[in-house]
């Protein structure tokens, strides 16, 4: 029997699942891997994708939808995976918490699985929430985070820091060819409009005119990448030599107080919204900026989109989302 491994060698056209690929970043990824020739296979139970993300792959020739849930085994052929599947976003990791964690573990348990039936390569979406309200500031690879095991948001930081556990045990003890990315702020058309996250919420509230949500006083910070310059990072580190096994910091080092995203977005919107603070809900971090220098070293790359510039071409597809209108994604 031929190895999923060896038939990469033989054959550069590849045949990828993705799980949680008709989410906003997954519905990226597809995008890019059709680009590139490969076949897709995208696998989504729809809790926080949809459909719109993916309706112009619908009817392509090389792409599959799959409505799968990846806490159950999933058994097909396929020739590298993705596992991408997990709700992002404190409202929806929160609406279920004992099936986001069962979505981060299970999840990878199942795809690992299937990995190494196939001995296929195989990427973790990991966080940054991994660090936790982290005590190191820019934060490296080699930082051990400062996470509240018990939190409202544990369900999510402690999922994902488990999954990444099992793929480094998978590598080790079964010798997997794993790729481990620690996600940071990222931005961009596809967001879902209701899903809690501070760029998408200041965007719908400014276009509807409604007061922008801060909590605290908005001096907290983040780091915010487009979504094409994200997924260049993906692909950059799947294609890298196995002893590239992560985890990578990917995200924007541009770092970011709440309140000065709240005023590009009124700047760039033109609206009249006011800005409305309310408590830090708990656990909040107070700081979030990536330290990428192994990104930089190991695959040359780094964010090239502006803040206000991906905020116009997000911003853009909002408005067309919120007016009925077709929406460039």
């Amino acid at each position: 029997m031929i190895t999923s491994r060896e038939r990469r060698q033989l054959d550069p056209v590849k045949r990828i699942l993705v799980t949680g690929g008709a989410g906003f970043l997954g519905s990226h990824l597809c995008d890019r891997l059709l680009e590139q020739g490969h076949e897709v296979v995208c696998a989504d139970n729809l809790f926080t994708g949809t459909k719109r993300n993916i309706a112009h792959l619908l009817g392509h020739p090389r792409f599959e939808f799959l409505r799968h849930d990846v806490t159950f085994p999933l058994y097909l052929e396929v020739d590298e995976i993705w596992n991408l599947a997990c709700p992002a976003s404190p409202i929806h990791y929160q609406h279920d918490p004992v099936q986001t964690t069962k979505t981060s573990v299970h999840g990878a348990i199942n795809m690992l699985g299937l990995a190494k039936r196939l001995r296929a390569r195989i990427f973790q979406a990991s966080t940054s929430e991994v660090y936790g309200d982290p005590k190191v500031h820019p934060q490296p690879e080699s930082y051990w985070g400062h996470v509240n095991p018990v939190g409202p948001r544990s369900c999510y930081d402690e999922g994902k820091r488990c999954a990444e556990t099992l793929f480094f045990d998978y590598h080790r003890q079964h010798g997997l060819e794993i790729k481990v990315a620690r996600i940071f702020n990222t931005y961009g058309p596809r967001m879902h409009p209701n899903d809690g996250r501070v760029v998408s919420n200041f965007i719908v509230q400014a276009l509807r005119g409604e007061p922008l949500t801060i909590y605290g006083e908005g001096l907290q910070t983040r780091s915010f990448c487009y979504a094409d310059d994200l997924i260049e990072g993906f692909l950059r580190l799947m294609a890298s030599p196995p002893d590239v096994t992560g985890p990578m910091n990917l995200g924007n080092p541009g770092e970011f107080t709440i309140r000065e995203l709240a005023d590009l977005v009124i700047e760039l919107t033109g609206s009249s919204s006011t800005l409305d603070f309310r408590p830090l809900p708990a656990d909040d971090p107070v700081q979030r900026q990536p330290d990428i220098g192994y990104a930089r070293r190991v695959l040359g790359w780094e964010p090239r989109v502006p803040l206000r510039e991906g905020l116009m071409r997000t911003i853009a597809y909002f408005d067309a989302l919120l007016s009925g209108r077709p929406a460039a994604a």
